[in-house]
């Protein structure tokens, strides 16, 4: 008991202990604030630079795999992997700390931390102006008016500025990735031969765009579209405001509680950080994954304008079957699955408004009113007693700091929704960038689909074939594969010289247009080799010809302009006359010169149409023209014209067409059977239309026996009856 009573006797009483911590107060205070404010600074930076280990998959992360797996949208979150896309598109947008964006971006942080340090200066104002008021001091209380009215001026320039920079950030970013998608899209220059456009929109058979596909839709192209266009745009818009959405907000809440502690002490910061983060971690284990709602709204959106797009595209043909209500239908279904989804995502945003909003305002608000009462009702060590005034000015200055940190706080919490809005944009345009990073790569992967799920037919698909340049056009056991993994010639081999026409005929689907896409290094070799000339030496004229938006001049030179045309040494002379071979010079005056624009497609015929695309093959004057059914719209004496002239200029003509009269015109023939076989062979003109004529006058035979079996069964018929009848038997 003796030691007992001792030990009790050594211990320090709470006097001592209050008289030990009122003498070291201002060291304590000092080590409270530095530990907040490294508490707001780590806790920020795990919650939005750190959200999930790098090393290994998170929880999100498994999950969001085993949903793509499953076959539904992989969950879009706050992630190492958003933040992974999220660097690399920041090297393209802010490509130098030199760069104009870099400058933007430290004007932009200047101002936010002026705009912070104003309102601390009008926070101590209020206080101010309040105490005079309870004071009734008249000379100080319009001293401080006039001093309100002057810190407006700064204040409202700032303010303005901020919205200024913030925009021209956004446009600033939007023009650094629509620069870089062009480039990838249709490349830098004139030599770059990748024709990413084309593969992604004619050719989406890669992996990773069937993946997309499947995410998306049924149709890439529409999607493609949108990324370039909106996505980028409001990704742009996204990042230029998350940046003063989370640095501000951040910066406002270490400075204002700073201020806050040395007017109420670090102690009821304490008590406040404490309520403030059980609440938060509250809010956010209710917060429900917006970033994943916003890019299924934008995919529903798109498949929306794709619907409506595909009724203008193919109005004709849906007015002539009456499929007006199946159009209807398509559309009203897509337009209430967006519809179902918006109301589902306004549901969740009404509860998450309700709880967040009693959380943020009210809760934190009347714990800010607790914190500011409390140099009115405790003596805290270090504060001297005031009177009425000076503890009205405290407590307004406390409780618009209190207000201006709450605020701080919950522009915090709801930035990490906009975060996550971000991740949804981050994600579409990142896998812009790596869709078409792939497909310039070469990085096919058919979709096995029909025949090729046979397994002979999948391996033909994973090979590689090769690609040398030459002068001649030569195949070596290359195999045709059509869009959908269809194996159509298992081995092709021909050889043509420059000068030696070629004639290549079959059905439909025969594999045609897929040994044009690979002359024109469009479609992937998947065996065998390939000795072409470069691109630039083709020029493809289908049958339905792309006529551009431009003057009518532009039509006949695209894709040159008028300055590379007279470069050339041509003009509007040589233009005139070459449109003379085609029949059309009186275009020139018909349509009003040749600097009128027009909506071409519309405004010329099928047949003028095709005129127009030989005329430009005959200005471009390539080394090899690649012609599919370009002249069926033509009349036969114009037809005639066209291939005599495009032999005088030494062009090698590669013909799709099934017209007698162009057999004259080529040396060679390249004929499918469509069940896979071909046959190449030299063409003899002459001989194959004298068989031709043969041909034709066989099956005119032919179609007349039907009525001839007919007719000498009727005569067999009478005859017999004749020979029954008595009466005619006498006779």
């Amino acid at each position: 008991m003796a030691t007992l009573s001792t030990m009790r006797q050594n211990l320090p009483t709470l006097k001592e202990l209050t008289a030990h911590y009122v003498r070291h107060r201002p060291q304590i205070q000092r080590l409270i604030t530095t530990s907040f404010v490294l508490y707001v600074v780590g806790t920020s930076y795990n919650a939005f630079i750190r959200p999930g280990s790098a090393t290994g998959p998170s929880k999100s992360s498994r999950r969001s795999k085993k949903d793509g797996v499953d076959g539904r949208p992989a969950r879009v979150e706050v992630d190492a992997v958003f933040y992974a896309r999220l660097k690399r598109l920041l090297r393209i947008v802010i490509p130098s700390i030199r760069s104009k964006e870099a400058l933007l971006l430290a004007m932009h942080s200047a101002f936010l931390v002026f705009r912070t340090v104003l309102s601390l200066y009008v926070a101590d104002l209020d206080g101010k102006i309040v105490s005079s008021l309870v004071r009734a001091q008249t000379v100080p209380f319009l001293w401080n008016i006039l001093r309100w009215l002057l810190v407006a001026i700064p204040a409202t320039y700032t303010n303005s500025m901020l919205g200024f920079i913030q925009n021209k950030l956004a446009i600033a970013y939007r023009t650094r990735l629509t620069e870089a998608v062009m480039d990838q899209y249709l490349g830098k220059d004139a030599k770059d031969e990748a024709k990413v456009f084309y593969k992604m929109i004619k050719n989406p058979d890669q992996k990773r765009v069937a993946a997309d596909v499947k995410v998306l839709g049924s149709w890439f192209f529409p999607w493609l579209f949108r990324m370039i266009t909106v996505d980028i745009n409001r990704f742009s818009t996204s990042l230029a405001a998350i940046y003063g959405n989370v640095a501000k907000p951040v910066l406002d809440v270490i400075l204002y509680n700073y201020q806050l502690s040395r007017n109420v002490g670090a102690e009821g910061l304490v008590l406040l950080t404490i309520g403030v983060q059980a609440s938060a971690a509250l809010l956010r284990a209710l917060t429900p994954p917006f970033g994943n709602y916003a890019a299924t709204e934008a995919a529903l959106s798109g498949q929306l304008r794709h619907s409506h797009s595909r009724l203008v595209e193919a109005s004709e043909e849906v007015a002539f079957y009456g499929g007006e209500q199946v159009e209807k239908y398509i559309i009203e279904r897509d337009y209430f699955a967006l519809v179902k989804h918006i109301n589902r995502v306004l549901r969740m945003r009404v509860w998450h408004g309700i709880v967040e909003e009693g959380i943020i305002k009210w809760l934190w608000g009347s714990l800010g009113l607790c914190i500011c009462a409390i140099p009115v009702f405790f003596k805290i060590p270090g504060i001297a007693a005031n009177d009425l005034g000076a503890r009205t000015e405290s407590f307004v200055t406390n409780r618009r700091l209190l207000l201006s940190a709450s605020d701080a706080f919950g522009r915090v919490m709801y930035s990490y929704k906009e975060l996550s809005e971000l991740a949804g944009y981050t994600a579409r345009v990142a896998q812009l960038f790596d869709t078409m990073s792939d497909v310039r790569q070469g990085k096919f992967d058919k979709q096995l689909v029909s025949s090729a799920s046979i397994d002979e037919n999948a391996r033909v698909l994973k090979g590689r074939g090769s690609v040398t340049d030459g002068e001649d056009i030569e195949f070596t056991n290359v195999p045709i594969v059509s869009p959908n993994g269809d194996i159509l010639v298992r081995s092709l081999s021909f050889h043509v010289k420059p000068g030696q026409h070629l004639l290549i005929v079959g059905p439909n689907g025969c594999g045609k247009s897929s040994l044009f896409r690979i002359l024109g290094g469009l479609w992937p070799v998947y065996g065998g080799t390939v000795r072409k000339p470069p691109a630039e030496d083709f020029t493809y004229i289908p049958q339905r010809p792309y006529l551009s938006l431009g003057t009518l001049r532009d039509q006949i030179i695209y894709p040159h302009s008028k300055a590379q045309m007279e470069r050339r040494g041509m003009s509007d002379h040589d233009l005139y006359n070459i449109l003379a071979v085609v029949g059309m010079e009186d275009i020139v005056e018909r349509e009003g010169g040749w600097d009128v624009a027009k909506e071409w497609r519309d405004a010329l015929s099928g047949g003028d149409k095709q005129r127009i695309a030989m005329a430009r093959l005959f200005y471009h004057e390539p080394k090899y023209a690649i012609l599919d059914e370009c002249t069926s719209a033509v009349p036969l004496d114009i037809e005639r014209t066209m291939f005599e002239h495009a032999t005088s200029l030494g062009i090698t003509l590669l013909t799709v067409s099934h017209r007698p009269s162009l057999w004259q015109y080529h040396q060679l023939i390249l004929q499918y059977d469509g069940q896979g076989g071909y046959v190449f062979t030299e063409l003899d003109a002459e001989r194959r239309l004298a068989l031709q004529e043969e041909k034709q006058l066989l099956e005119q035979k032919l179609l007349a026996v039907p009525k001839m079996k007919q007719r000498l069964a009727e005569l067999k018929a009478l005859r017999e009856d004749r020979a029954q009848s008595p009466i005619i038997a006498a006779a």
